[in-house]
């Protein structure tokens, strides 16, 4: 059984999993591998939904996590987590919409808003792993 408090270390491996999936996914596209290309992006809605499931429970069951450091380092984490906030909530709307364009093949207006998602997505994903790693392993709440 996975106990609470390993909940965020797998929330970080799903989003370095989407990471490498976002980029895998982009180079086949650019490499025109269009089938490669959709079954990496489906694999990121797959990740999507199982960080969003994890994501509800853990905050439902444990709350929210606190940083414990201290001086000019809090300006910059919570610069790096509210944009990477303000970003993730603008992405709940894009991504189904960006999916939902390239399997109606409307590719014209898919690749339009790709190019927002995608960079979008990709830094609320980098940026989620920055901020585990600072909250829990850099500068960890100590009570």
């Amino acid at each position: 059984m996975i106990e609470i408090s390993q909940l965020p270390h797998i929330l970080a491996i799903i989003n370095s999993l989407t990471v490498v999936m976002l980029l895998v996914g982009y180079a086949y596209i650019r490499g025109g591998d269009i089938m490669r290309h959709r079954a990496s992006m489906i694999t990121c809605i797959v990740l999507a939904v199982l960080f969003l499931i994890v994501y509800v429970y853990y905050h439902l069951n444990a709350g929210l996590a606190k940083f414990g450091g201290e001086g000019a380092i809090r300006p910059v984490y919570f610069t790096i987590l509210i944009l990477h906030v303000v970003g993730a909530v603008a992405l709940v709307p894009m991504v189904p919409l960006t999916f939902l364009r390239a399997l109606r093949e409307r590719f014209d207006a898919h690749k339009r808003l790709a190019r927002w998602t995608w960079p979008l997505w990709l830094y609320v994903s980098v940026s989620g792993v920055v901020v585990y790693i600072m909250a829990i392993h850099m500068f960890p709440y100590a009570g």
